[in-house]
């Protein structure tokens, strides 16, 4: 079988294409080649590879004031005149149109001044009725001191006549005990007379002394009977003038809580006269709508003249020029924990050339620097997370001819890794090699010791 063989090789040598292919040295060159190419291969799975989550974002801004900003009427009116068109510059406060009552309310050209005057004729009211609840203010104190006077001096006349009628009941009493003296004189005088001891004339005389005391008696009594009446009077006197004065009172202060009933109401009228005449003069304010900043006229939504716009309808948008950038992109909720504030980000401007290896950020070439700023906590309609990224110029400074709405591609660096493992972390779909090992206070202590 051996001398087969060999004869099967001799007919074959005699072929060109059998002679080069049996060559030896072609067989080592070719080995050679191949063990160099695994050697690179090798070497190149275990060069460092820069990890990175990439994220689509547009250039905006944190201040909302700074953002796009549409401008709106207040009122509903008619379009008279445009003085800007759009890609208009304006300033802050600059006039952009001008527009005209269309509500019967408020057609009057006159409008403000006839309810200013309506204001001062309802303050000249209430200022009336002030000097009327203070001439019943007046009237009132007047009437308490009369009153005080008249009750004082008829207290005094009480005091008087109750001394009189005490007086008087006294005399009173004297009378009649002298009464009873003449009376039992008399009797023992008549006595005397029928007894014959005594004459007919010192009989009379006691007569006449009975008499006299009887009459003292009766007069003390009259006189006291009357002085009593008389207080009395006095009394009823005393309670009629005190009624009297009270009703007066009553009325006065009756006419006084009318004027101070109308008091508040023309107060109430004249706050909402006020209230009217300044709302007027601020919607006549609304009649020049005036930008809120400064920047460039977008998107005019009503054109020409003679248009009419409802309350709270667009008119325009005015972009700002200047402001301060900052980038919003939107991370997958997968690689939200690989993300935190004032972490290092990579950024390529949409029109600016930049050539990228996510990989080996330092052979990039046109990209900008930036940091995590902030960080939805409330995930979005679309499922992610949007992650706010503002400038860190210490490597270069962003473009300054990137707009409001540019787009821009941003690279999020995390670990360095060798690039076979990065292969076959992709090939097995598992999350970048980032999370953090959360250090204990115990451990924190340990290494600051």
């Amino acid at each position: 079988m051996f001398l087969e063989k060999n004869t099967e090789i001799q007919r074959f040598s005699a072929f060109q294409s059998f002679q080069t292919v049996m060559q030896g040295g072609h067989h080592t060159h070719k080995i050679r080649w191949l063990s160099a190419g695994l050697v690179i291969i090798c070497i190149a799975l275990l060069a460092p590879w820069t990890q990175n989550i990439r994220s689509k974002g547009s250039v905006s801004t944190l201040d909302p004031q700074q953002r796009p900003q549409e401008v709106n009427t207040m009122i509903p009116g008619r379009i008279v005149k445009w003085y800007v068109q759009d890609g208009s510059m304006v300033q802050k406060g600059d006039t952009l149109l001008e527009i005209t009552e269309i509500k019967d309310d408020y057609l009057d050209p006159q409008l403000t001044q006839r309810t200013a005057e309506q204001l001062n004729s309802k303050n000249a009211a209430t200022l009336f009725y002030k000097d009327k609840a203070a001439t019943t203010n007046r009237q009132l104190a007047a009437l308490q001191q009369s009153l005080e006077f008249k009750l004082k001096q008829i207290n005094n006349k009480v005091k008087q006549y109750a001394l009189q009628v005490q007086s008087d009941s006294i005399s009173m009493n004297a009378a009649a005990n002298l009464f009873n003296i003449s009376q039992g004189q008399l009797k023992r005088q008549k006595e005397l007379y029928n007894s014959g001891l005594k004459s007919l004339t010192e009989y009379e005389q006691r007569q006449q002394y009975y008499q006299d005391a009887m009459a003292k008696r009766i007069s003390a009594e009259n006189k006291f009977y009357s002085s009593k009446n008389e207080l009395l009077n006095i009394k009823l006197e005393l309670s009629a003038a005190s009624q009297d004065y009270t009703e007066k009172i009553s009325k006065v202060s009756g006419e006084r809580f009318v004027a101070l009933s109308q008091i508040a109401i023309g107060e109430g009228e004249v706050s909402k006269l006020r209230n009217q005449l300044y709302n007027y003069q601020a919607r006549q304010g609304f009649h020049y709508i005036i930008a809120p900043q400064s920047g460039q006229v977008l998107q005019n939504i009503k054109a020409g003249i003679g248009e009419t716009v409802k309350d709270g309808e667009q008119l325009l948008t005015i972009v700002p020029i200047q402001f301060k950038k900052a980038i919003e992109i939107y991370i997958d909720p997968n690689d939200l924990p690989l993300i935190h504030p004032d972490q290092l980000v990579r950024i390529q401007f949409d029109g600016f050339p930049a050539i990228v290896f996510s990989g080996w950020p330092k052979a990039s070439y046109g990209l900008f620097n930036g940091k995590i700023a902030a960080i939805d906590n409330r995930i979005d309609a679309s499922g992610k997370f949007k992650v706010w990224v503002t400038p860190k110029e210490d490597y270069r400074k962003w473009p300054e001819t990137v707009r409001f709405g540019t787009g821009c591609q941003v690279i999020a660096l995390l670990n360095n890794v060798p690039v076979g493992y990065e292969l076959w972390r992709q090939l097995n779909g598992f999350p970048p090699d980032f999370y953090k090992k959360v250090i204990s206070a115990k451990d924190q202590s340990v290494k600051k010791k």
